[in-house]
């Protein structure tokens, strides 16, 4: 009789622990070609997000973000930076500099790795890590990792270890990553990694592997994606998702690296966004973005994901703010952003009206004030999570540029099922007329007013205006 209750206590328990793990994973998000079509994507920099930057401060803040319908957070470099060569300011580093106190301050570059398998200590401990990715789990939102393959800090033990994991020069030195014809691309505060010796690859995949299986996260964005071989990341990638599928960006446009079922979802933009840059300079008009368009359906498959943005800590820190870049044209060109076939990203401070550039090396903060963006990127996550024809996945809506009748005037159609989006835009600082949109019953997405379109009534814009028209 002691052995049947015993028996049967042990059974109870080990259901118990049964329901309780079924119940945690649960609540574990996964990764799925549906979650890329309403996905909007967060950059999440994490020295630079808070006063404090780190991960516990970031953390607390994961349940707003998903009030901006953000599916995915992308953390910059997570991991710790080397000392040897670190960036100062300008051209200097921090053996440059004599003031004991005064290097303090350069905190270098996140891309300047030591350890792959590590945490940066000025963001936290692992368990502050561990807690963001539960958190961002709990809130149905995925985390993807920024991974630096190209390069390494100088302090990275391969430099000792494996030196053949390296680039070298004539004199047999490791060299920092260089172009083609031999001249230093200006990274001297990294050591290139040489892709032609197999072991690297090996070693490499192992250390990525590690965060997904020990760690739960959901996926990468992998730096300078087109600078690492294919032939890498054709092997890479099936074995990361040998156990689950993950969400996998690459910075890079190279249409191959996207190429196929076991390659990246989704790769950058660039020629969207600098498109936009130009349309909001006067460089480039209505037509131009719709030939923009017809040449990114020529060269790139109809389940290929381009992220849409117009800002990025590259974009920020180095060539100048949304304001100082695109001015009066920035909240039409971030409602296009969401309105464009692809995934629009959110960088740190951008919610928060973000109006100067980030520093990179150093400490520095965005502002924790919600102005005018933030309810704007509200209105735009209902819309992109809540209608079919803004879906931008791996089975997106369709999309047409309609004859406006102006070359400053874009309107473009999204289409999917039963659900049809209308977008009209003034691409310049002058009121514009344009061709009256198809017949039909519409409501404005931003104003909510409704009203309805004989198909022969022309329109008019104040400069830079724009509509988001859902057709009943």
């Amino acid at each position: 009789m002691k052995q049947i209750i015993f028996l049967a206590l042990v059974i109870l328990t080990l259901t118990g622990c049964n329901n309780a793990v079924n119940e945690e994973q649960k609540q574990v998000p996964v990764v799925t070609d549906e979650m890329m079509e309403t996905a909007i994507i967060y950059e999440a920099n994490i020295r630079q997000y808070s006063p404090e930057g780190t991960f516990e401060a970031f953390t607390k803040d994961i349940p707003q973000l998903k009030q901006l319908g953000v599916k995915v957070i992308w953390l910059m470099p997570i991991f710790p930076i080397s000392l040897t060569n670190r960036k100062a300011k300008g051209d200097l580093f921090i053996h440059d500099i004599e003031d004991p106190e005064e290097r303090k301050k350069y905190l270098g570059s996140y891309y300047a790795v030591s350890d792959f398998k590590a945490i940066n200590p000025e963001f936290g401990t692992i368990e502050d890590f561990r807690n963001l990715v539960k958190t961002a789990h709990d809130n149905d939102i995925f985390v993807i990792l920024d991974w630096v393959p190209n390069h390494t800090g100088w302090d990275h033990y391969w430099i000792e270890n494996r030196p053949d994991f390296y680039t070298k020069n004539a004199a047999g030195e490791i060299t920092d990553p260089l172009n083609e014809d031999g001249v230093s691309v200006g990274w001297q505060d990294v050591a290139d990694l040489n892709y032609d010796n197999l072991d690297l690859h090996e070693e490499m995949i192992s250390d990525m592997k590690y965060w997904v299986d020990q760690e739960g996260v959901d996926g990468f964005r992998c730096d300078v994606a087109g600078s690492v071989p294919i032939e890498f990341w054709e092997k890479a990638i099936p074995r990361l998702e040998s156990d689950r599928q993950l969400f996998m960006l690459a910075e890079a446009h190279e249409a191959e690296l996207l190429k196929g079922s076991d390659l990246f979802d989704m790769c950058y933009g660039w020629d969207g966004h600098h498109q936009m840059n130009m349309m909001a300079k006067g460089e480039q008009n209505a037509q131009g973005f719709a030939e923009y368009l017809t040449d990114m359906a020529t060269k790139y498959e109809s389940d290929d994901i381009l992220m849409n943005f117009i800002t990025n800590h590259d974009e920020n820190s180095w060539n100048g703010t949304i304001e100082e870049r695109m001015g009066d044209a920035a909240e039409a060109l971030l409602a296009l952003s969401y309105i464009a076939p692809g995934m629009p990203l959110i960088y740190s401070g951008q919610e928060y009206d973000l109006s100067h550039r980030l520093l990179f090396f150093e400490k520095d903060s965005i502002p924790k004030t919600k102005g005018k963006v933030w309810p704007l990127l509200e209105k735009l996550a209902i819309l992109k999570t809540s209608h079919p024809a803004l879906n931008g996945g791996k089975n997106a809506a369709k999309y047409e540029v309609l004859d406006s009748g102006n070359a400053k005037v874009l309107i473009m159609r999204r289409q999917k099922e039963t659900d049809t989006i209308v977008f009209v835009m003034n691409v310049s600082k002058e009121i514009k007329t344009h061709n009256a949109i198809e017949a039909g019953n519409y409501q404005d997405a931003m104003s909510e007013e409704s009203f309805t379109s004989d198909g022969e009534t022309a329109g008019s814009l104040t400069p830079w205006a724009y509509h988001i028209y859902l057709k009943k």
